[in-house]
C-alpha cells in the first residue's frame, strides 16, 4: 500500500446492521470509535457519534480525506441514514465517498481473526431464520453473489461434500447454530459488524481511486423494504 494511502484520514460509517457504529481511520490505525447506545438509533445518534470521534481525535471535518460507508446489504432505513449523512459531508466538503461491501468487510474481519482455510460466510441477520450472506475464500475474494438465505440443515451441504470447512460470522450466525451440523462448521468470534472493519477495504479503494459517484450512489438493499399499510382510518 502506498504512502499516500497510509496517510489517509477516513471517516468510517457502519449503518447496515442494528447498531450504528462510527470510527476514524488514520492510515492503518483506528484512532477513534463510537457505537450507538442502543439498537436502531441510527438517525438519532450518527451525527453525535461522528462529532464525538472527531473530538477524541482532535480533528475537524475538513481535515478528512474521504468518507467510507458500509454499502449493505442490510436494513433499508439504516442504510439510507448512513448514505444521507455520507453524501451530505462529501457534498459540503468536496470529499470522495467510498462504498465498502458490508459482507466482504465482515468476511475479512473473520479471516483475520480465525486464520482458517475454508469458505467464509459472513451473515447479516434478516428475519426469523433468514440471513443475508455470500461466500468468500481465504484470500477474501468473492465466490458467489450476495443472497437472502433461509438457513436449514443442508444449506452448506455442497461445501461439506467437498470437505471444505465453512466459517460463519456476523450477527446472523449465532441463530444458525441450532439447525446446522456440528461437523465442518466453524463459528467465528466476529459478531456484530462495526465501523473499524471497513478500514482495510476503504484504504484499498482509496489507493485505487475507486470512489462512488456521490450524486448517484444508492446502497445495496438486496431486498425491498418491508412496507406495511396502516390500519388506522383517516377521519
Amino acid at each position: 500500500m502506498t504512502i499516500f494511502a497510509l496517510m489517509a484520514r477516513i471517516l468510517l460509517l457502519e449503518t447496515a446492521t442494528d447498531t450504528c457504529s462510527v470510527a476514524l481511520g488514520d492510515g492503518l490505525q483506528v484512532i477513534a470509535r463510537k457505537d450507538a447506545s442502543a439498537p436502531r438509533q441510527h438517525a438519532a445518534e450518527i451525527t453525535l457519534l461522528i462529532d464525538a470521534c472527531l473530538k477524541e481525535a482532535g480533528w475537524q471535518l475538513p481535515e478528512l480525506d474521504a468518507v467510507a460507508l458500509s454499502s449493505g446489504p442490510g436494513s433499508y432505513t439504516s442504510l439510507r441514514v448512513g448514505t444521507s449523512v455520507a453524501k451530505g459531508i462529501c457534498y459540503a466538503l468536496d470529499k470522495p465517498m467510498i462504498a465498502v461491501d458490508t459482507l466482504q468487510a465482515l468476511a475479512l474481519a473473520s479471516l483475520q481473526a480465525e486464520r482458517e482455510e475454508g469458505v467464509y460466510f459472513p451473515m447479516i441477520d434478516a428475519r426469523r431464520m433468514e440471513v443475508y450472506t455470500a461466500p468468500f475464500d481465504a484470500q477474501n475474494a468473492p465466490q458467489g453473489k450476495a443472497e437472502a438465505v433461509i438457513m436449514e440443515a443442508g444449506t452448506f451441504e455442497e461445501w461439506h461434500r467437498r470437505g471444505i470447512p465453512v466459517i460463519l460470522s456476523g450477527n446472523g450466525a449465532e441463530k444458525c447454530r441450532a439447525v446446522l451440523p456440528e461437523d465442518g462448521v466453524i463459528f467465528s468470534a466476529v459478531g456484530q459488524c462495526a465501523a473499524p472493519m471497513l478500514l482495510p477495504l476503504a484504504l484499498r479503494a482509496f489507493e485505487a481511486g475507486a470512489f462512488s459517484d456521490t450524486a448517484y450512489y444508492s446502497p445495496f438493499y438486496l431486498k425491498p423494504p418491508n412496507v406495511t399499510v396502516s390500519k388506522k382510518k383517516l377521519l
